[in-house]
């Protein structure tokens, strides 16, 4: 069976790539035919177009790009076949057939997801533009097709200028810079599947530029944009990359991916707390792994995935007919899928929480010898986490260079006039704190090109963050004096400046553009406005000055939350964390909880090796002391109802008849209320929303009932249907700047809504001292009542002892 099963395996390998011979094109088709109007983009379960197409006019403007769960493609070779290891019993009753071998995917890939979220802008003299994508390496491209959707301005549309497509060198074809309805034309372009590879280019060139160097207002007038919504479509097929431990975290993530990424994971029918807990770990690094990408998984009870998919469990449990192997020693191992050879499971086997962590953690440090199909894991040394130690946070005890933040493929150099702004992303811990009227000192270092045709008055680097302006920095120094002494042939150069930033400034996730805007003269000769051989840069002598910040915030504050999984990522690895599920939690319930710990490691950098998984509330144990020492992460749904009531008992939120609600303040909390100067809770506000709505999902967070210092956090929806909506919502803008205080609740009418309940208490880093100062500030008119409460009995008590001495020297006689 093993030899006619990978007979089968070669024969569908090597004959898949001619099954689709006929339909790749020969050669780039050079002008798109026009649309029929009214005609919609081709499905993207369809093979595509075998014409390109020109503008259709009545297309609504940013048509989004089809989604798709299948990864995209490449036309690398199939690695060898290594024959299927031997399979429980159940697998003879599932052997595929010979046409279930090379499974069809259908793949899209748009300009966002290439890294380009507004798309490739021409304009001013800038007359050429791309961008870099790649392609896994486990599948071949049969047929492709580029969707493109451009803006063209006004005055370029009368111009009667075209743009020229090239795809790694290769010419795609040419299309017309015209007028369209709604200002957006759109094409279709037969891309040959050849063309295709695991690195690609993608450039555009407009083909007007004789015309428009030498012209000099171009920035808004002359404008092309190739919108982000332009997208590669194709289909391929899947190619077996054999059972090699080797090549995780392929084939279930692939590092040239660019698209989100979808992982099952399998569980027997009982899911036991250590299964969830390595599932973590996994999910976690995976997480790291995709990074701006997104990543997503799903949970399955006794059920195996359709495709590729990760088994966890212990061993000789059956899930979905499988049976894991017997073992001592925790193990790692990859098989074909029953349902399709060509997909793989990766089984994580191990007989209790230490052994399934030792095997989680094992696989997420990789470096396994080539070929390795199984392997037996020793016991591993787990390290601990130190608070604030995120590898993706920027370190708060140094000056860090700007340099050091930016990606590899990145320079601080760049060339011309005409340039992509140089943008420097980077993470902070989103509790940095200082006192009001301190800042963060921001030093950029830069040096402009020696020209005698720039305008020295004009050019400027435009520093903005997080897409807040922060200043133009002039190329000379300004002032009377600097002007004459330039004047008289001085040197008044400035090349350096300290930015002073404000605290509210920096989030949890950041985006710095420095912008070298580069004018020249009214002089200037045509040839020198596309001269690239000149170069603007950042020097090294940039950095940001963080270490004067204090880690302190008031919690909760669900903001800090979705932002960068805080304050569970104090401690990145989540040794102080509990993650907290009913006790026979439903499949959405798991996936949820493994969506979560995925944001938390693309937040930090660090997998979560030390989380401690509990299923219900215990009573007793050690499981009850895990929950009085640490912050708890929980995730629940109204249909669990004895765990809800549990979980609630002595938080502000109360839940009856599957309604959750908000509990009344009493009188006692009223007082401490006043006297703390919170006079804004909205808890009577929450409490209507919740019971006006009777589909939603969304978070809450209280202090924990188990230790007042710690923190709950819960993810819950009124049903599993509304928890599965959670992943999309994390992932909007839209909704995540909407999340903050204590509580807010999501749904598909009216998006989020947030509330705060109860009272915040302070976190973080800060001697009594200046938690005294800081008290004060916060609750100045407490301070101003308690102030003019001293004052009056001090007032009374002086005016008392007053009247008794006046009365005692002018009636001396009295007191005898």
């Amino acid at each position: 069976m093993k030899r006619m099963t990978t007979l089968a395996l070669l024969m569908g390998t090597l004959l898949a790539p001619s099954v689709h011979s006929d339909d790749t094109p020969s050669a780039p088709m050079s002008f798109p035919s026009p649309i029929a109007e009214g005609d919609a983009a081709p499905d993207s379960q369809s093979a595509p177009a075998t014409s390109a197409t020109a503008p259709d006019a009545a297309a609504a403007e940013g048509d989004a790009a089809p989604d798709s769960a299948a990864a995209p493609d490449t036309t690398e070779s199939p690695a060898a076949v290594v024959p299927p290891p031997a399979m429980p019993p159940v697998q003879d009753d599932t052997t595929p057939t010979l046409g279930g071998l090379v499974p069809s995917i259908v793949s899209s890939l748009n300009l966002s997801q290439m890294g380009m979220p507004e798309g490739v802008i021409l304009s001013g003299g800038q007359l050429q533009g791309g961008a870099d994508f790649t392609l896994p390496g486990d599948q071949v491209v049969t047929t492709a097709q580029l969707n493109l959707d451009v803006k063209v301005s006004p005055e370029m549309a009368t111009r009667n200028a075209t743009l020229q497509l090239m795809l790694n060198g290769q010419p795609l074809g040419t299309v017309p810079l015209g007028a369209a309805e709604n200002d957006i034309s759109h094409y279709q372009l037969d891309v040959p599947a050849a063309l295709m590879v695991s690195s690609n280019n993608l450039s555009f060139k407009i083909n007007d530029g004789d015309a428009q160097q030498c012209l000099r207002d171009l920035t808004d007038k002359y404008r092309v944009v190739i919108m982000p919504t332009s997208r590669f479509n194709w289909e391929g097929q899947q190619l077996d990359i054999g059972s090699d431990l080797s090549h995780f975290p392929r084939p279930f993530f692939d590092s040239m991916q660019m698209t989100p990424a979808s992982v099952s994971v399998s569980f027997p029918a009982r899911v036991t707390p250590d299964e969830v807990g390595a599932a973590a770990i996994v999910s976690s690094w995976l997480g790291i792994q995709a990074d701006y990408r997104g990543i997503s998984f799903d949970a399955m009870h006794d059920r195996l995935p359709d495709k590729h998919g990760i088994v966890i469990g212990h061993p000789g449990e059956q899930v979905g007919g499988l049976t894991l192997p017997q073992t001592n020693k925790p193990l790692l191992k990859i098989i074909p899928n029953p349902a399709n050879p060509v997909y793989k499971l990766l089984l994580i086997v191990g007989n209790d929480d230490t052994a399934l962590r030792a095997a989680a953690w094992r696989l997420t440090r990789g470096n396994f010898a080539l070929q390795t199909a199984s392997s037996d894991i020793d016991p591993q040394a787990i390290p601990v986490s130190r608070p604030y130690d995120a590898p993706r946070w920027i370190p708060t005890d140094r000056r860090v260079k700007i340099s050091d933040l930016i990606r590899k493929d990145q320079s601080t150099t760049v060339s011309g006039v005409w340039h992509e702004p140089l943008r420097v992303a980077f993470r902070a811990a989103p509790d940095l704190y200082l006192w009001d009227g301190e800042t963060i000192p921001l030093q950029i270092g830069y040096r402009f090109p020696s020209e005698s045709w720039i305008d020295e008055q004009k050019s400027l680097l435009s520093v903005t963050l997080n897409n807040t302006f922060l200043r133009n920095l002039p190329m000379n120094k300004q002032g009377l004096l600097e002007s004459l002494w330039h004047k008289l042939g001085g040197d008044a150069r400035q090349e350096q400046f300290t930015i002073p930033l404000e605290p509210y400034l920096i989030y949890g996730d950041n985006q710095m553009s420095l912008y070298f805007n580069v004018v020249p003269k009214d002089s200037a000769p045509c040839s020198v406005l596309l001269n690239n051989n000149i170069k603007s840069r950042i020097t090294d002598d940039s950095w940001i000055d963080l270490s004067h910040t204090r880690h302190f915030a008031l919690l909760p504050n669900l903001s800090y939350f979705v932002g960068a999984s805080f304050p569970f990522t104090r401690l990145a690895d989540y040794s102080q964390t509990v993650l907290l599920l009913p006790e026979k939690p439903s499949e959405m319930q798991i996936t949820t909880m493994l969506n979560m710990t995925a944001r938390s490691g693309n937040a930090t950098g660090t997998a979560l090796g030390n989380n401690k998984v509990v299923m219900g509330i215990p009573a007793g144990g050690a499981n009850l002391e895990y929950l009085r020492n640490r912050d708890v992460l929980a995730v629940s749904g109204l249909d669990q109802k004895a765990f809800n009531q549990s979980l609630l008992e002595n938080s502000p939120y109360t839940v009856t008849d599957n309604t959750l609600g908000v509990r009344g303040a009493t009188m006692w909390q009223k007082m401490q209320r006043w006297m703390v100067g919170d006079w804004t809770a909205d808890g009577v506000d929450a409490d209507r929303y919740f019971s006006s709505n009777s589909s939603w999902r969304g978070f809450i967070s209280y202090r924990s009932p188990w230790n007042s210092d710690r923190l709950v956090v819960t993810a819950i929806g009124s049903n599993d249907d509304q928890l599965s909506h959670l992943y999309d919502d994390l992932n909007s803008p839209r909704i995540n700047a909407g999340i903050r205080g204590d509580t807010s609740i999501i749904t598909n009418e009216n998006g989020v809504r947030s509330f705060r309940v109860s009272t915040q208490f302070p976190s973080g880093q800060m001697p009594w001292y200046m938690m005294a100062i800081w008290y004060a500030n916060q609750h100045s008119g407490l301070l101003a009542i308690l102030g003019l409460i001293a004052t009056t009995i001090m007032g009374v008590a002086l005016t008392a002892m007053f009247r008794r001495h006046a009365r005692k020297r002018l009636n001396p006689g009295e007191d005898k």
